[in-house]
């Protein structure tokens, strides 16, 4: 393609709205119009231990349809972790295509160079340490505020930039890079507001605003770009979407109640006694919300819980997400994005998936995470309106949407 830059963004896209395209915009109006934009987007469950509003395959075409060229697939394992894993699996799934030049992400900073100092300071191999002096020193302190009064005694004030939950994803992506020696430029666009449940200072609603007004029967057409309603509305009257958490429930505390002791205490971020918690929890409980409730102390956030529970479900176990993604899946490109995975032809270092029976033909663990995959939409598909459309293995005869 003979381009500078490629951009790498990681996203959720649940759904995509203004604020997505106002990032791409404001990236591109940086590093030259003509950069094509490659994203890494979690699939079917999202980062909060939910079901995403509409399925990957649906969400992925909106955004080629918006201003992407070509989605790749951040696997289950990955786009259930924490923050450092989240951040480890994508910039290490964009890295490993050996294509992406920069990698763009919001921060409320809206500066590189305090993050990459943040970025630095958690890499000292002595912060951990220390961090758990500040979780010895005040029984159940949360670990992110363990942590930044580790960081504000070697940074000052500049640890107050841990406060908001797009600078500490942005650290961590700076992290991954950093560990990972991979040869790309961050690069940060300001966000403003709260970026999660307010109105930003644009005038454009936060995704958990639409996402609130999809459950409510509201109309989202005034809320997202024409170009990804339209992909939206048609998924709605095929009876395949919105999905909802509660139409999974039942599907997911019968998984639960079957699972024993020894699934839970494998489980990401389990420790502290907090799998027996969630063990009990799930078998006392009469749903999810109460199962949270019950296994919620103060020292855990609830993200931290939803993404337990969602990882017991779908089988997943904390030894899955501490490498990076095994392949890259495509999910959706155009003629653009259909030139990047050329060039990544000979210069990707992972295989690069569009037939998902190849993956089959890779080995055991490329296998095995796609399976893992499969399983996750097999569940999801159950949030379907229109019966007809929760056959199961869909992933395996879904191939790239090409626009």
């Amino acid at each position: 393609m003979g381009v500078l830059s490629v951009i790498g963004i990681v996203g959720e896209y649940n759904p995509f709205h203004y604020g997505h395209k106002h990032h791409i915009t404001e990236t591109k109006r940086l590093l030259g119009e003509d950069c094509p934009v490659v994203c890494a987007m979690s699939g079917d469950f999202i980062q909060r231990g939910e079901a995403a509003v509409y399925s990957k395959f649906a969400r992925a075409e909106a955004a080629v349809c918006s201003g992407v060229d070509l989605v790749l697939e951040l696997p289950p394992a990955w786009a259930l972790s924490s923050a450092e894993g989240f951040a480890r699996g994508a910039v290490g799934l964009l890295g490993s295509v050996g294509v992406v030049t920069h990698l763009s992400f919001g921060s409320e900073c809206g500066e590189v160079e305090p993050l990459e100092t943040l970025a630095e300071i958690l890499l000292d191999p002595l912060i951990g340490a220390d961090i758990r002096s500040e979780l010895e020193a005040q029984e159940g302190i949360p670990f992110a505020a363990a942590r930044q009064r580790a960081v504000a005694k070697r940074a000052g004030e500049l640890s107050r930039q841990l406060e908001t939950p797009n600078n500490i994803l942005a650290v961590e992506y700076i992290k991954a890079v950093y560990e990972q020696g991979l040869s790309i430029k961050p690069v940060t666009i300001q966000r403003f507001g709260s970026g999660h449940d307010e109105i930003t200072e644009s005038g454009h609603k936060s995704a958990a605003e639409i996402r609130r007004a999809l459950a409510n029967g509201a109309d989202i057409a005034a809320s997202i770009p024409a170009s990804a309603y339209g992909v939206y509305r048609r998924e709605d009257k095929l009876g395949r979407g919105p999905v909802l958490m509660e139409n999974l429930e039942s599907a997911m505390i019968s998984r639960l109640r079957m699972l024993p002791d020894s699934a839970f205490a494998a489980l990401p971020d389990a420790g502290e006694g907090l799998n027996n918690r969630l063990a009990r929890a799930a078998r006392e409980e009469s749903g999810l919300d109460a199962v949270i409730a019950a296994a919620k102390s103060k020292r855990y956030a609830l993200s931290r819980i939803r993404r337990m529970v969602m990882c017991a479900v779908l089988g997943i176990s904390a030894d899955m997400s501490r490498e990076t993604p095994p392949y890259a899946r495509v999910l959706a490109a155009n003629a653009r994005g259909c030139a990047l995975l050329r060039e990544m032809d000979g210069r990707a270092r992972i295989p690069v998936i569009t037939k998902p029976a190849a993956v089959k033909e890779l080995g055991a663990e490329c296998t095995a995470v796609f399976e893992r995959g499969s399983l996750a939409h097999d569940l999801y598909v159950l949030g379907y309106a229109a019966k007809a459309e929760r056959r199961g293995g869909a992933d395996w005869r879904t191939s790239p949407k090409i626009i």
